[in-house]
């Protein structure tokens, strides 16, 4: 049987390989001219590959249609992908998160791992090569045309061009066209994984600065609904707020209903417990605490051992207290208000910044219209799907990475069902 696998990303390199070790030969097609560009800059650079949940654990962290995602993870594990990376003499650690990153902390250094095991399986790759065309024959596929005009036949074609975000690295939506020309239904296409644009004079007066240990709270003000809770880090931006909490908060917003009305109406918020650890009654004592040795100073001065330096002035203009008021004439009622603000800061978010920032892109292929168990189309026969093109996402923490050599195995076996 031979096979063509479109797309060079970790999906498509993951169907190669597994296509070739199958007995299949084997071409990956990448319109760059080098393979795993996006992969390359997956954590800051340093690769999250996986996490070390449990692989059961997965689908709970794939708001974007995990159950659709059962055989794959069956078929292709967590441990599959370590084992693949160590029988390759890469070594893995855990950190925090569960999350499962190189010893060497160098996201090339699992490329490597993945281009070894295509060259030592006699893959034949073909760079600066773009699919102008899947070719069919009465609802089977043949072949793909190239954009320069060459035809290469084939009885087996994986389409794995990821989405569209990080556009840079080649990810531009080709692979929807192609499906749409053969009858696919391409679903909503989002950005998920995103950074939130925010009430852009408080973030921006905090611009820069990256809180650690924070609790967050996105809610729905007009249903009073909790949407999603997360702690950890989180950054300002001149846009609005970043960083792991918000990013996985987005994989929530970017499904929920009328969503963008409710950005519009201001009626999403997000709520930034800056103390997690005191409760308001404990906080309260603690800045009374420290303001016995700094009486006579004023407001503006006595923050700085607990707050940033940068969230003191914004914080300050909050509470609506004069900065030059000294510390002895602050009463208990504006001390409370000041251990709200703290315990509560919130921030109106006005929506998400664009797909080309995204991690991850929201929809994609209908997953009514492809076979859960090997990926194959409903409508095509012969043509399979894998990784970001396919309608799911999940949160941070190596999930992505996961969907996209489980459903690059699965694709790449030889599954009659």
């Amino acid at each position: 049987m031979k096979t063509i696998v479109i797309g060079g990303g970790p999906a498509g390199m993951m169907s190669a390989i597994t296509s070739a070790k199958n007995g299949n030969e084997t071409i990956l097609i990448e319109k760059n001219n080098s393979l795993g560009k996006k992969l390359l800059i997956t954590g800051k650079g340093r690769c999250n590959i996986t996490s070390a949940l449990d692989i059961n654990e997965f689908i709970s962290n794939i708001p974007g249609n995990g159950k659709f995602l059962y055989s794959c993870f069956q078929n292709f594990s967590n441990i599959d992908i370590i084992k693949l990376l160590k029988d390759n003499g890469l070594e893995v650690k855990k950190e925090r998160g569960n999350r499962i990153f190189p010893v060497t902390d160098k996201s090339v250094d699992v490329l490597n791992c993945f281009i070894n095991e295509l060259k030592k399986n006699k893959v034949i790759i073909k760079n600066n090569s773009r699919v102008k065309k899947i070719l069919v024959k009465q609802d089977v596929v043949s072949g793909v045309e190239l954009e320069n005009g060459e035809i290469i036949y084939a009885d087996k074609i994986i389409l794995a061009t990821g989405g569209k975000s990080y556009s840079l690295t080649g990810s531009n939506g080709d692979g929807y066209i192609l499906a749409k020309e053969l009858g696919h239904t391409i679903t909503e296409i989002k950005p998920s994984i995103v950074p939130l644009k925010a009430d852009e004079v408080l973030c921006s007066s905090m611009q820069g600065l990256s809180l650690k240990n924070v609790k967050i709270i996105i809610k729905d003000e007009e249903k009073n609904k909790k949407i999603y809770e997360d702690f950890g880090e989180m950054l300002f931006t001149h846009f609005g707020v970043s960083g792991p909490t918000i990013l996985s908060s987005s994989a929530h917003l970017v499904r929920y209903k009328n969503i963008k009305k409710l950005f519009d109406e201001n009626k999403i918020k997000l709520v930034i417990d800056l103390k997690p650890a005191l409760s308001l009654e404990e906080l309260d004592s603690r800045i009374l605490k420290d303001w016995e040795e700094l009486k006579n100073k004023e407001f503006k001065n006595s923050l700085d051992k607990l707050l940033p330096q940068k969230a003191i002035m914004p914080i300050i203009n909050l509470t609506k207290i004069s900065p030059t008021k000294k510390v002895n004439e602050i009463n208990k009622e504006e001390r409370r208000k000041l251990a709200q603000i703290i315990k509560g800061l919130e921030i109106n978010i006005k929506g998400f910044r664009n797909i080309e920032e995204a991690i991850v892109t929201a929809g994609g292929i209908s997953i009514k219209e492809i076979n859960p168990k090997t990926m194959e189309s409903k409508i095509i026969n012969g043509l399979f799907f894998a990784g970001e093109i396919i309608d799911v996402d999940a949160y941070t923490g190596g999930f992505n990475l996961q969907i996209a050599y489980s459903t690059g195995f699965t694709a790449g076996s030889n599954i009659n069902i």
